[in-house]
């Protein structure tokens, strides 16, 4: 693929972000050095980085191209295990075993992410919180690596902040609950740190400030990778 091609004579580690939407990942990737390609079965006009999008099946994607690039991360889409789900027994595929397989069969290092109740379908995954980053917003999040990579998470901080009931304005002293029909574009935005995204996006995303994190010690590994097959 010429796009490919086109991003690697750039120098820096290619990465690849499946189910990409908005980018929130994606940005924090590339914060972390690499440069990035996400990939999502819908069209995303908003994703982060112009010119740096493919619209395409993310498992068959990966399969076909996976080889290409330094590493990996994957957000399969959450529905399944959401309570709503639950509740209203709604048709959804369950992609994180077929992400997983995909991954493991390229040989990259790699990191897949997903909500709190996906918890049982992961392999020892890692959780992250905004607290651990300064972030006003909890987002609990689960991120399973693999292909040789891993690491340890930061110490969780006592929650001391409430959160703000959802659809409600976030008063002050709250921490924002950015889900479903949620009040305050605009200020969610700025706690997440993506001033691109739109309601959809946000509530969808991960802060870039998660993979930032876990981009640099990505990159550490990928870079010890490289210096390894060139000695």
């Amino acid at each position: 693929m010429a796009l490919i091609a086109t991003l690697r004579a750039l120098g820096r580690p290619l990465h690849l972000d499946l189910f990409c939407c908005q980018g929130g990942a994606s940005k924090g990737y590339a914060d972390a050095g690499f440069t990035v390609l996400g990939v999502d079965i819908d069209p995303q006009p908003r994703y982060v980085h112009p010119g740096q999008f493919v619209q395409a099946d993310a498992v068959e994607f990966v399969r076909r191209y996976g080889h290409l690039f330094d590493s990996a991360s994957a957000s399969p889409p959450c529905q399944l295990y959401s309570k709503t789900h639950r509740i209203q027994k709604n048709d959804h595929p369950d992609l994180i075993g077929p992400t997983r397989k995909a991954l493991e069969e390229t040989g990259l290092p790699w990191v897949i992410e997903n909500v709190m109740d996906a918890a049982p379908e992961l392999r020892s995954p890692r959780m992250l919180c905004g607290a651990m980053f300064g972030i006003e917003t909890y987002r609990h999040r689960l991120f399973e690596p693999g292909g040789g990579f891993s690491f340890v998470p930061p110490e969780h901080p006592q929650h001391v902040a409430r959160t703000t009931k959802m659809g409600r304005p976030v008063k002050p002293g709250e921490y924002m609950h950015v889900v479903g029909n949620f009040t305050g574009v605009d200020l969610a935005r700025d706690v997440m740190g993506m001033p691109w995204a739109n309601r959809d996006g946000l509530r969808e995303a991960i802060p870039p400030a998660y993979t930032e994190w876990i981009g640099e010690r990505l990159m550490a590994h990928v870079m010890g990778d490289e210096m390894r097959e060139a000695a």
